[in-house]
């Protein structure tokens, strides 16, 4: 039996997840720092805090699960960049994947991040572009990819290493790019944002699910960027929202200063993505933006 255990199950990625794993056969086992807001299918939900060693080591023993989707990080927008509690998470990653290799676990998928590439080549790939992380968030996941590297070498443990690059969709932090515009406008409220020429490689939050769980279903290893591979500019982005609202008019490009060292080009080379796991995203910009303001207006109707 495939038993599949998800981290972050209740996060903005895992939540999605989970019906695609009970729809390829999986017995699913999920975990969350809190009670789930929502009970799908036969999924199995585990109220564990991963930074405990023990509880980690006890959810393991009693779960005993064969493939480990490992989701969880601190995520707080704009914190999680230079948190201690990344350092946290590195420590939390390694009991983890220890207690899962000693229980007979079989393969695991870890969530990386497009912060571990040296941002000024821009065009990402996994083989060619340098990891050089300034962030301390960067650094932790990238030391973490390492070592589950070298590990899984060493031991014969299937693992792979997915890398994040830029995501929307529904459940996402309101602070975001794609939910504050969206917000904005609703409220009729300016959106105020940076200049926007910024390139960056947007994929809708689903699709990152679905490519996740076909990574893990895979043999595919080592890293490989989850991404669209095709450029658009912020501004792009934004008036597309603003035009499927017809709030054009409460856009405010140049309103706010762009971060500082924010590299104008970051898009992934998904060839791997697409030649070696054979995937491909499902949903188009237009369809994504699309759900995901019907699901933000939802959101708000409900009392969101």
């Amino acid at each position: 039996m495939k038993i599949a255990l998800v981290t972050g199950a209740n996060g903005f990625i895992g939540r999605h997840c989970l019906p695609l794993l009970l729809a390829k056969g999986y017995e699913v086992h999920a975990v969350s720092s809190r009670i789930a807001s929502s009970k799908i299918g036969k999924i199995h939900w585990h109220q564990v805090d991963l930074l405990d060693p023990k509880q980690t080591s006890d959810l393991i023993v009693e779960v005993k699960p064969s493939h480990l989707l490992h989701l969880a990080w601190y995520a707080v927008p704009q914190k999680y960049w230079t948190s201690i509690d990344n350092l946290n998470w590195v420590q939390a990653s390694l009991n983890l994947l220890q207690c899962f290799y000693m229980n007979k676990g079989r393969r695991v998928v870890i969530a990386g991040t497009c912060a571990e590439y040296d941002w000024r080549f821009g065009y990402c790939s996994e083989h060619i572009t340098p990891f050089s992380p300034t962030t301390l968030y960067g650094s932790c996941k990238h030391s973490l990819q390492n070592i589950l590297h070298i590990f899984s070498k060493q031991s014969g443990l299937s693992a792979a290493w997915g890398i994040l690059f830029f995501l929307y969709g529904p459940y996402e932090h309101s602070d975001r790019l794609v939910p504050s515009v969206i917000l904005s406008l609703l409220r009729d409220h300016p959106a105020q944002c940076t200049h926007g020429n910024q390139i960056r490689d947007l994929l809708y939050v689903e699709d990152v699910a679905d490519a996740f769980v076909e990574l893990l279903e895979s043999d595919v290893s080592g890293a490989i960027n989850i991404a669209s591979g095709f450029p658009l500019t912020i501004k792009d982005v934004v008036y597309k929202i603003a035009e499927k609202m017809e709030r054009k008019d409460l856009i405010q490009l140049g309103a706010i200063p762009a971060p500082p060292g924010e590299p104008p080009l970051l898009v992934a080379n998904v060839s791997r993505l697409y030649n070696e796991l054979g995937w491909h995203p499902r949903f188009t910009l237009d369809q994504g933006i699309d759900q995901t303001i019907a699901w933000w207006k939802d959101h708000i109707k409900q009392g969101g």
